[in-house]
């Protein structure tokens, strides 16, 4: 980046990280963020428990939010670090994974370039971010870069009733040509994954990374 582009995007951090500061306190009101109510939290357990690697894997939550995915993950035996922008929400997901008992890594961290070493997690889980995200095929190639042979990304998107969002075609597009097995499962259809029934866009993706 040039130095304006650096100072630009650092305020779009400021700035970002302030939205959602305030936020916090009310993020697991919704259905789907809390996974409060026993049925979406089973709903969520069981479709990401299909796609999870072996026991005892390393995964990455990148955009963890207040953790529920995070305690979820450790929950089935996986070693977790979860990162958000937020520091509000890293402390409601330290809170979270203590009240459960959870040993997760939490970090502030900018998701759109972490701070990791090249071939360390099995696994990278990210929910509803990566539309939000600058040049999100770059970000795409970054995080494949923390992936090891053989390692797996869980995208949660969507493209909503507002006009934000990506569609699965753009992401599947975006992909690096080193994720192979790419799999598109609609996730609109099933009420219990948001508490309700919806009408827009949402879908997982699923690709595997083989290294050269």
């Amino acid at each position: 980046m040039g130095e304006q582009n650096t100072e630009n995007y650092e305020n779009q951090l400021q700035e970002s990280r302030r939205y959602w500061n305030d936020l916090a306190s009310s993020f697991d009101d919704e259905p789907d963020h809390g996974l409060r109510d026993p049925l979406i939290r089973e709903t969520w357990t069981k479709f990401i428990k299909a796609w999870l690697p072996p026991f005892n894997s390393t995964i990455l939550d990148i955009g963890c939010g207040t953790g529920s995915l995070s305690v979820i993950l450790a929950e089935l035996g996986h070693k977790v670090t979860g990162i958000d922008l937020s520091p509000s929400m890293i402390t409601l997901a330290k809170e979270k994974a203590a009240v459960q008992g959870c040993q997760i890594d939490f970090h502030v961290m900018d998701a759109a370039f972490p701070n990791f070493s090249r071939q360390e997690f099995d696994l990278i889980v990210c929910r509803h971010l990566l539309w939000a995200l600058p040049e999100p095929n770059h970000v795409l190639q970054r995080w494949a870069e923390f992936l090891k042979q053989n390692g797996r990304l869980f995208l949660v998107e969507g493209f909503w009733n507002t006009g934000a969002g990506l569609h699965a075609k753009e992401i599947s597009e975006m992909l690096p040509p080193s994720f192979t097995k790419v799999s598109i499962q609609n996730l609109s259809g099933n009420p219990n994954f948001w508490g309700g029934e919806v009408s827009d866009e949402r879908y997982a993706i699923i690709a595997d990374l083989i290294l050269e």
